[in-house]
């Protein structure tokens, strides 16, 4: 992965904020299909290739989903993020840089199945499904991105819902769900011990690493105790899942010094 970062830095591209003047509003045909400066280079390295949020990406390459997801656990990866729109390289280089990063033999070319499921045993939200603007922070087991000075000013956006969910109990939670059998599936139904519907699977999937099936979900706080027995209702059918502590996979992420 060092190895992968110094090549960056050695082609001198520096990440930028994305100018607002660079959104043009596009039409109703193009929003349908959209396509990142990477598109040709997807197909030319066997890209499969699918609409996600109105844009052209790979789900996956000439490797399976498994494979993809283990390599990126024990290697590194590169994935094709510009359509977030959050930072880039100049459009122009994109090729170029992805390119010189394959160079390294650690590096393979991953898609969407392998970051969805790479996310999901780091228990992390895709907005959407596992959050979006009627999830408080602490609902979704995000508080620790409210430091203690903001705690105390209460200067943010909803703090007068938000502290004082801080302090007491909230109504639901977002937990980690394991189990055996069928996978679970977003909006499978979690129920309690005595069949009673009592939250919804938000994210799931097998996780290649445990070789378990993980999700995420919503439930009262009473039923959010990591190791609580729960069931979960699958293609109709009711299998055991217990709740579980995320990550599912313990972290090792690498930061930029």
């Amino acid at each position: 992965m060092q190895r992968a970062v110094s090549v960056v830095a050695r082609l001198g591209f520096r990440l930028q904020a994305f100018s607002p003047d660079l959104c043009r509003p596009l039409s109703f045909a193009q929003d349908l299909l959209r396509r990142t400066p990477l598109y040709d280079f997807h197909l030319a390295h066997g890209g499969k290739m699918v609409v996600f949020a109105g844009w052209s990406l790979p789900v996956q390459y000439r490797d399976s989903h498994t494979d993809s997801h283990l390599h990126t656990r024990q290697h590194c990866s590169l994935f094709d993020v510009s359509h977030m729109l959050q930072i880039s390289v100049p459009a122009a280089g994109a090729v170029h840089l992805a390119t010189a990063l394959l160079q390294d033999p650690e590096v393979k070319l991953a898609g969407l199945a392998a970051r969805d499921s790479l996310r999901l045993e780091a228990g992390l939200c895709l907005y959407g499904n596992d959050i979006d603007e009627h999830t408080t922070p602490v609902e979704g087991s995000l508080s620790w991105t409210l430091g203690k000075r903001r705690r105390a000013a209460m200067d943010f956006p909803g703090a007068k819902v938000i502290v004082p969910q801080l302090k007491g109990k909230v109504q639901r939670r977002r937990v980690g769900l394991m189990c055996e059998g069928a996978p679970m599936r977003a909006h499978s139904p979690i129920l309690n011990m005595e069949g009673t519907m009592i939250g919804t699977v938000t994210s799931g999937c097998p996780s290649p690493s445990l070789k378990k099936n993980v999700a995420m979900g919503y439930v009262p706080c009473e039923y959010s105790r990591p190791g609580t027995k729960l069931m979960v209702e699958v293609r109709r059918k009711q299998q055991m899942a217990v709740v579980s502590k995320m990550p599912f996979v313990p972290t090792n992420y690498y930061t930029l010094k």
